[in-house]
C-alpha cells in the first residue's frame, strides 16, 4: 500500500487573482491534483478565476460541485462522498490540494471536507494555508478600517431575524455581515430605519470583473443581489482622528 499523500487547503482570496501566499502557490505547483470547488448552478469555479495568470498547471485541475444546504445531514452526505473521492487519491500517494474562496477556515467548504477526511484517514498529513477574506478585501478596496482602538467587531452570517441583527449592531461597534443572500432588502431597510446606512459599506463579487463596491449603502439599490456579498456595518460614524 502506498504511503498517504499530503492534503493541502489553500485560500485563494475573494476574487482578484494573485491574493495567495507565496508558500501556498509553491504548494499548488508541487501538488499532483488540485480540486476546484464550483457552486451548484455556476458554470465556472470562482476559485479557478482567482488563479488566473499564475504559474499553475491547469492539467492538475479537477472541478467539483459543492452545496451549502441548511440540512446538516445532506451536507454530511455530500462531504463524505467528496472525502471518499479525495481519499482515494491520497491513498495512491498523490498530494491533493483543495482551493477555497477567501480564507481556508472562515465560513469555508474546506472545513467540512477536512473534517470528513480526518475521520476517514486518521493519520492524514495536512497543511492549511490562510487566504484573504472577503471582508478584508472589501475594507481595503473602500479604505474602510475594520476596527480602530478598542472598537468591538462581530463577524457573522446574516440572520433571518432582523431583530437579532439589530441587537448585534447595538452591542458592537462594527458588524461584518456575510452570507447575506436574499435577506439584503431586509438588511437595507433595517439600516435605513436605524439611520446608519450612510456609514455602512457593501461589496459583491469583489475582485471579479462584475464586482460592486458601495461605500454608502443608502445609495445601494435594494434589488441588488446579496450572493457572494459582504457588508461592513458601523453603528456610529467613524470618529475623526487627528495626528
Amino acid at each position: 500500500m502506498s504511503e498517504l499523500g499530503h492534503f493541502i487547503g489553500v485560500g485563494v482570496g475573494p476574487g482578484q487573482a494573485g491574493l495567495i501566499p507565496v508558500a501556498a502557490l509553491q504548494a499548488l505547483q508541487q501538488a499532483d491534483i488540485i480540486y476546484l470547488p464550483r457552486a451548484r448552478g455556476s458554470e465556472q469555479s470562482v476559485a479557478q478565476q482567482c488563479l488566473a495568470g499564475l504559474p499553475v498547471d491547469a492539467s492538475k485541475f479537477r472541478d467539483v460541485e459543492f452545496i451549502m444546504d441548511p440540512d446538516r445531514s445532506l451536507l454530511a452526505d455530500h462531504y463524505a462522498a467528496l472525502a471518499a473521492s479525495v481519499a482515494a487519491e491520497l491513498e495512491q500517494g498523490r498530494n491533493v490540494a483543495y482551493l477555497t474562496i477567501g480564507d481556508s477556515m472562515t465560513y469555508s467548504t474546506y472545513g467540512y471536507l477536512l473534517a470528513a477526511l480526518r475521520e476517514r484517514l486518521p493519520g492524514l498529513a495536512h497543511t492549511t494555508f490562510p487566504g484573504v477574506t472577503s471582508f478584508a478585501a472589501t475594507a481595503s478596496a473602500l479604505s474602510w478600517p475594520l476596527g480602530e482602538g478598542k472598537e468591538r467587531m462581530l463577524i457573522l452570517p446574516c440572520p433571518d431575524d432582523m431583530a437579532a441583527l439589530e441587537a448585534d449592531i447595538a452591542s458592537h461597534d462594527i458588524v461584518v455581515l456575510m452570507k447575506i443572500g436574499q435577506r439584503l432588502p431586509d438588511v437595507l431597510a433595517l439600516l435605513a430605519r436605524l439611520g446608519i446606512a450612510q456609514h455602512c459599506a457593501f461589496a459583491r463579487r469583489i475582485g471579479l470583473s462584475d464586482e460592486i463596491l458601495c461605500p454608502d449603502v443608502s445609495q445601494l439599490d435594494a434589488s441588488a443581489s446579496g450572493y457572494l456579498a459582504t457588508m461592513l456595518i458601523r453603528r456610529q460614524a467613524r470618529e475623526k482622528r487627528h495626528s
